[in-house]
């Protein structure tokens, strides 16, 4: 790959007002594919995601500098501009980015933009064949709208808590969060999807259009097989820990050194299984031998399991399920994860020559495309780092306008 190698959103400019993790995480995604970002932060403070720490990014004398590793995975190929929107200027410095840009992102409060001349009603009047994604926690419709969204606070409302976590009766029992703020993610992706819809339609009409996104609605929308569950059976889902609801064994286990998962997806698979703990017969025992028997007599088997797999390492266990065909992996540590040899070989650890660190690491995008690949052309931008250059880019503004927009304070 070369820096000349056609991307597929090249020519594409991104104006991203989003701060945390949706949207950063949506216009990383079209920054990776090639488009233009700029990424809009306020002067002095910037994202707030940059204060989110330690960690933080050591300087080049190993000092914590004010790059948080928080901020760092959600901000890579994007440019950075300050701009006070609470001023006059400002806002209508924005409002002249927009006016050359294709999509627009934010994730300001329902009607917080209207304040600065910015609603979506006005910047297309302004830019007809502007894309606009507004993220918020509930949508610009609906009895909550303006109730500020969290990660967190969609996790609880839409369900996933419920189902994620130890079993009532189990050590520790209790709804979760999942480990990562998964909802911001998948309404970021969403994001992502929406947008490429849209510029779709905009080639095709001419036409720009206004798209809402809340992480309520995308959490509800990954209940996916638990959601058909509740409404096509008439059923709770509850919480099973790390086990399945349809499928046995199909959980995680405790070695003498750490743990291990099975995921037994027939009685071929189990029958082998048996063999390797050393009980052929429990493939023809009536409580296991099929997958219904399984799941009725789930406490049973895992008691059964649990004992053996104390027995002894690990590693013992994953070679010797390996070699028969089960399914199983080691219960990785997320260290242990990026420094397996698929992951390097898949190019998931990536190197950015920031400026306080050259060889910087950060995850990798995991889309491949043949034609078109994936590309990591700018480090995660320091705060302001790239104003002139952005106003000479897309507004032709010469040194002195530049300089007359510093002054006016609109740009920081």
């Amino acid at each position: 790959m070369t820096p000349n190698t056609p991307q597929a959103l090249d020519g594409l400019r991104i104006l991203d007002l989003s701060r945390v993790l949706a949207g950063p995480w949506c216009t990383q995604m079209l920054g990776d594919l090639g488009a233009d970002v700029v990424k809009v932060e306020r002067p002095g403070r910037g994202d707030d995601t940059r204060a989110w720490g330690p960690p933080f990014l050591p300087d080049a004398d190993g000092r914590p500098s004010q790059e948080s590793a928080y901020y760092l995975c959600a901000n890579r190929n994007k440019r950075s501009i300050t701009i006070d929107l609470a001023l006059a200027e400002g806002a209508r410095l924005v409002r002249e980015l927009a006016a050359v840009s294709d999509v627009l992102v934010e994730n300001f409060k329902v009607g917080d933009l209207a304040r600065y001349g910015l609603s979506p009603e006005q910047l297309l009047q302004l830019n007809p064949r502007l894309v606009i994604c507004s993220i918020t926690g509930f949508g610009q419709t609906g009895p909550w709208r303006e109730k500020p969204g969290y990660d967190f606070v969609a996790q609880a409302l839409g369900g996933l808590m419920s189902v994620t976590g130890a079993a009532d009766g189990e050590p520790g029992a209790g709804p979760q969060k999942v480990g990562v703020a998964v909802t911001d993610l998948y309404t970021g992706l969403h994001a992502t999807i929406a947008i490429l819809a849209a510029l779709r339609h905009r080639d095709q009409t001419g036409r720009g259009q206004w798209i809402d996104l809340s992480l309520f609605d995308s959490q509800l929308a990954m209940l996916a097989n638990l959601g058909s569950q509740a409404l096509c059976g008439g059923t709770t889902p509850t919480r099973l820990g790390n086990a399945h609801p349809s499928i046995a064994p199909y959980q995680s286990l405790a070695t003498q050194d750490g743990h291990l998962i099975v995921a037994v997806g027939n009685d071929r698979q189990f029958a082998h299984l048996a063999e390797v703990l050393g009980h052929p017969e429990w493939a023809a025992d009536p409580r296991f031998a099929s997958n219904a028997q399984r799941v009725a007599h789930r406490q049973d088997l895992t008691a059964a399991l649990e004992t053996h797999f104390r027995s002894q390492p690990r590693a013992h266990w994953l070679e010797r399920l390996e070699a028969a065909g089960v399914p199983c992996a080691a219960v990785n540590t997320v260290n242990e994860a990026l420094a397996l040899e698929q992951t390097h070989a898949r190019g998931m650890v990536v190197s950015l020559a920031h400026p306080l660190n050259p060889g910087q690491k950060l995850i990798g995008n995991p889309i491949q495309m043949g034609e078109t690949p994936i590309q990591y052309r700018r480090p995660p931008p320091s705060l302001g780092e790239h104003g002139e250059s952005v106003l000479r880019e897309w507004l032709g503004a010469d040194a002195a306008t530049c300089t007359a927009w510093r002054e006016s304070g609109a740009l920081g």
